[in-house]
């Protein structure tokens, strides 16, 4: 038996329902409403504090007030205020140079010098640079820029006396065997070395230094020259790698891993992305290690891991710095910007490193005199890059043998397998 339902019991039960809506509606609203009255009265007193400050400065400072340093360094202050361990203020100019950084292009002479007493020693001399064309030499000594003697008392300012505008010229007086000479140099732009290569034995060494915007071009350039030249095995280098970039990072294992996710990331709102995946187009069954210590950090350590998540890698060194925040870059209307933690960021398959680090494999740690690292070591000294050569003999034994299986697909899917449940919760960096 149908029953019917009265024209007035049925307007009722609209009106109920229309006020159980608004009732929602109108909590939420309050809710909303009275977070944001909450942020306003605290940016009220925070701005009622700073002009209070301002009033009495102003009226009673005796100094002249640098508009420019001023604002900078309440800026500076507000990011340092809020605890953001990895935040930062940039100046214009500050923010320039790390665009100029990133971009992995600068104005330069396109040489690397380090300290050494009250001269700069040259380090590295830049392929296509300024600094070649004019004959600077590794180990040369830098002993004045210019019509500037260097001295232990300005030898701080002497970077800032080789840079200068592109198309400006700078005179480096350089000592080699005991002679001075003047070689002068136009600046310009430099793209500055991220990888370099050579042969150990039959073994593809690749160290990168950092990840920024040329480092995949200058990467796969190395990696098929190491493989043209009869590499059968192939070392990366990421100690004292900082990071970089994520997406630089990526472009690169991108070149190296089989079909899958590179990295994801998670915002402040709790959302989950994936930045960037393999095409799987390059895969290499080629043995590979990757060396590592405590100064690998951010997107150095997703380049070892990812590697180790898909088995294509086995990693030999201590463990990295655990940094696994994106930063992201906001400019400000001066040109100024600001570099913000907006998330967290984890590798394919296991679990975010943040705070905690990549383990690698092999446990070597270098036993090193104060003010050293391994670049200072001689190959047969560096008790890494001995033990990386060691296990890739063992891997291409082991695969002589026909005893190692294809390592990219057992692993990835174990390693899905075993984190799977919680591969969903970490994330990645834009500005690692």
């Amino acid at each position: 038996m149908s029953k019917k339902i009265s024209l007035g019991a049925a307007i009722t039960f609209m009106i109920i329902t229309a006020a159980v809506t608004f009732c929602i509606a109108m909590v939420f609203a309050m809710n909303n409403f009275n977070e944001k009255v909450h942020n306003v009265k605290e940016r009220e007193t925070m701005y009622a504090k700073i002009a209070e400050v301002d009033r009495i400065v102003r009226q009673n400072y005796s100094g002249t007030i640098d508009e420019t340093q001023l604002n900078d360094a309440l800026a500076h202050s507000y990011i340092e205020g809020i605890g953001d361990e990895y935040g930062s203020y940039l100046s214009a100019k500050e923010y320039q140079e790390l665009q100029e950084s990133l971009a992995g292009k600068r104005v330069e002479v396109g040489a690397s010098f380090e300290v050494e007493g009250g001269s700069l020693r040259v380090t590295q001399v830049y392929d296509d640079s300024p600094a070649q064309n004019a004959g600077l030499q590794v180990g040369d000594m830098v002993v004045k820029i210019d019509d500037t003697d260097l001295t232990t008392d300005n030898i701080d300012q002497a970077a800032e006396l080789i840079q200068g505008d592109a198309g400006t010229t700078v005179t480096l007086v350089v000592r080699r065997d005991n002679t001075d000479e003047e070689l002068e140099m136009t600046r310009r732009n430099v793209e500055i070395p991220t990888v370099e290569a050579r042969l150990i034995g039959e073994k593809g060494y690749i160290r990168i230094t950092t990840f920024n915007d040329v480092t995949p071009d200058q990467f796969g350039k190395a990696l098929n020259e190491m493989l043209n030249n009869g590499a059968t095995s192939l070392i990366f280098d990421v100690r004292d790698n900082g990071g970089g970039t994520i997406d630089a990072a990526a472009k690169v294992l991108d070149t190296l891993l089989p079909e899958g996710p590179i990295v994801s990331a998670t915002y402040k709102d709790g959302t989950t992305e994936v930045l960037a995946e393999s095409d799987g187009g390059y895969v290499y069954s080629t043995p590979m290690v990757v060396l590592v210590n405590e100064k690998t950090a951010s997107a150095a350590e997703l380049f070892a891991q990812a590697l180790k998540d898909y088995g294509m890698a086995r990693c030999v060194g201590t463990t990295t710095f655990g940094k696994g925040k994106i930063q992201q870059l906001f400019t400000l209307n001066d040109g100024s910007a600001i570099n913000l933690t907006v998330g967290t960021f984890n590798p394919p398959y296991s679990s975010c490193f943040d705070g905690v680090g990549v383990k690698p494999d092999y446990e070597v740690a270098l036993q090193l005199e104060d003010g050293t690292t391994f670049d200072d070591l001689e190959e047969e000294e560096d008790a890494q890059l001995q033990r990386a050569i060691a296990v890739l003999d063992q891997m291409l034994l082991n695969d002589t043998e026909g005893s190692q299986t294809t390592p990219q697909t057992e692993s990835a899917s174990e390693s899905s397998e075993s984190t799977s449940s919680e591969s969903s919760s970490e994330e990645e960096d834009a500005a690692a």
